[in-house]
């Protein structure tokens, strides 16, 4: 019976190669005894810069590359890897956003996978790239960029992180520019403050009022009368919305 429940697991090529890339060492460690109980090999990396080079020195047949990292994030890892190699790669993030999603799969990401997910899912999805086709031979292509969010005067370009009004660049910070695109990707629709935690800064604990902070800075910048938002509207004991038409 053993001999069967074997049989029915199909196992991958010999050779075949896992470049595991995130920076939480549990979870690295998780996701590769699951791989290479399912016959893999497997190479991890706890930050992008190491996980390019990695790549150069042993070119992967799939990456799995978290999206937050240290020194690269996923999104200049995919990138840069793409000049070089036409690996599979699986993108694992804790954020839920289609933005996200259409970013990454722009960059040159083959999957999407949400945290928290189970090791189990995570094998049948590297075991079903493997089954796609790829061009042997062929040099990868450079994939179309994603198309600004464009609100009248106000441009968001998520592909060179910038955003304009005007045709004047307005100076974000990360945290400002991610709540930005988090809201401005559905417009109309309320964000509580949790949700907004929960997809601007990813896992990390922090209290609810650290959201109206970063919202109202990102007024002074945005808006031409903070005190009388026109695109970053409050609901009062919900959360916030972007408003579509602004000014």
């Amino acid at each position: 019976m053993s001999l069967g429940s074997r049989a029915e697991r199909p196992r991958p090529p010999a050779g075949m190669r896992v470049l595991v890339v995130d920076d939480e060492p549990n979870l690295v460690n998780l996701v590769r005894s699951y791989l290479e109980a399912a016959g893999f090999a497997v190479v991890v990396a706890y930050d992008g810069p190491t996980a390019l080079t990695l790549a150069r020195r042993d070119p992967p047949d799939v990456l799995v590359l978290d999206l937050l990292l240290p020194g690269l994030d996923g999104l200049e890892v995919c990138r840069r890897l793409r000049q070089f190699s036409d690996a599979y790669v699986l993108m694992l993030t804790a954020r839920v956003e289609e933005i996200d999603k259409l970013v990454g799969l722009a960059v040159g990401a083959d999957d999407y996978l949400t945290k928290p997910f189970s090791p189990r899912e995570l094998v049948a999805r590297v075991q079903a790239l493997l089954r796609r086709p790829r061009t042997v031979g062929s040099p990868p292509r450079d994939p179309p960029p994603p198309l600004p969010l464009v609100f009248g005067p106000l441009v968001i370009d998520t592909e060179q992180h910038a955003v304009t009004k005007h045709g004047m660049p307005l100076h974000l910070t990360p945290r400002e520019f991610a709540l930005l695109v988090t809201l401005a990707a559905h417009p109309g629709r309320v964000f509580t403050r949790n949700q907004l935690l929960e997809r601007v800064w990813g896992d990390a604990v922090y209290d609810d009022h650290v959201v109206d902070v970063h919202m109202t800075n990102l007024r002074k910048k945005l808006e031409e009368d903070p005190a009388r938002p026109r695109y970053l509207e409050t609901v009062r004991g919900v959360g916030y919305r972007f408003h579509a038409a602004g000014p």
